[in-house]
């Protein structure tokens, strides 16, 4: 068995999503799918990847790149600079980053699971991770849309994340997974108070997870194979 030592500071940097038949049936899309959406067992920053918004009251399906771009910014650079694919829940309402997008534009990122990596005895190790109650499942977003120098515009999104303490002297950065009672007022951008919202970014506590050692393969971006999430 492999002894956890810590955990590492980031997280979510990779997530799965293949159950794509699925998806019309769990988050109740009136067109479905479109056209294009394919399974994927290595999500990265950057990549195209399908969300769900509510457009003029209609649950929808876009496919948007994931790494939040503000819509003033003058090239694409703040990705990995600043790790927009990730949003701090701490915060969220009041820094210009994120302050418009929480209240107004939220969105749901379906998933499989996703993928950690943690400090242990032996390195840091990547383990998968996914809901006891969910095969498929739907971590908080939010979205813009961007409009880069060329004049085209790109819908770019990001994952919430929420801080989890596992014991006095640990704590984590995780996903914030929404639950499935939760997701309509997460998508409803009529719901713009702070309380209701942040009521609905609730860590998964270690309990409600299942969590394995998977191969380190997974750090290569081009990979997108079954066997990365597989226990070894």
């Amino acid at each position: 068995m492999i002894d956890v030592v810590r955990y590492t500071s980031q997280m979510a940097e990779r997530y799965t999503l293949f159950e794509i038949e699925k998806l019309r049936d769990r988050f109740h899309l009136p067109s479905g799918v479109p056209a294009g959406v394919k399974k994927s067992y290595n999500i990265s920053p950057t990549g195209s990847a399908p969300v769900i918004l509510n457009r003029a009251g209609v649950i929808v399906l876009e496919r948007m790149k994931w790494g939040f771009i503000p819509s003033g910014a003058k090239d694409n650079n703040s990705v990995f600079r600043y790790k927009t694919y990730m949003a701090k829940s701490e915060g969220i309402f009041d820094k210009p980053t994120w302050a418009e997008a929480i209240r107004h534009t939220r969105c749901l990122i379906p998933a499989n699971g996703f993928y950690e990596w943690q400090q242990t005895q032996e390195g840091k190790l990547p383990f998968y991770i996914r809901p006891v109650d969910q095969e498929l499942f739907a971590f908080a977003g939010v979205y813009t849309t961007w409009k880069d120098p060329d004049g085209v515009e790109w819908n770019t999104y990001a994952i919430v994340t929420v801080m989890q303490d596992r014991s006095p002297k640990q704590s984590l950065r995780r996903p914030v997974i929404v639950r499935p009672a939760d997701e309509a007022e997460w998508l409803d951008p009529t719901i713009d108070d702070m309380n209701t919202l942040y009521g609905l970014m609730r860590p998964y506590t270690e309990d409600m997870l299942k969590i394995h050692r998977v191969t380190p393969d997974v750090k290569n971006t081009k990979l997108n194979d079954p066997k990365t999430i597989l226990e070894i």
